[in-house]
This record gives C-alpha cells, structure tokens and sequence, in this order.
C-alpha cells in the first residue's frame, strides 16, 4: 500500500544547520529506499524563498505502523530535522 508522508522541519534559527549536517546521510538512505522500491517519490519541501522546510515522501509499506517505523528511523527524524509528521494513505489515479 502507498503512503503519503509529509514531515515538517522545525522553525528554530538552528532549523537549516540540523538538516544540513545529515543530509548526505538522509539522502542515502532515500536512495536505498527507492532502489528497493519502497520509495516512488520524495523530496524536500520549500518556503517562498526556496529554504527547505520538510519533506514529502511517497512510501510503499505494508501498514500504516510499518511507514511509521520507515519515517521514524530515518536520520531526519533521529537528528530532530524533522519535527512533526503525517502519513495518510494514497491511492494513485495516475
């Protein structure tokens, strides 16, 4: 099943430098994830200025608890980038 995830960055000034310092680390995992397929789209979401302020995921897992542990372990979730998220189920049209 497909599972939508939005996570948000915190909005403190130390934000920006929290998701720098692991965002190679992030992206790794990102790249294992989609060559297994359990990933079909991510990417960072942007504020008006172009600043990276969360994450949107597109993630195929069994059960909502098992998106949740995907998300959780991630080192964006570890590290406090992210700071709240949601996973809602996803049905793609197209």
């Amino acid at each position: 099943m497909l599972w939508l995830i939005i996570a948000r960055d915190g909005t403190d000034a130390d934000a920006p430098a929290r998701r720098q310092a692991v965002r190679d680390r992030h992206l790794e995992g990102a790249r294992a994830l989609a060559a297994d397929g359990r990933m079909s789209v991510g990417g960072a979401m942007l504020d008006g200025d172009g600043t990276m302020i969360g994450s949107m995921v597109l993630l195929e897992a069994e059960d909502e608890a098992a998106a949740r542990a995907l998300v959780e372990a991630d080192v964006y979730s570890t590290a406090g980038v992210w700071q709240t998220y949601e996973i809602h189920p996803f049905r793609r049209a197209i």
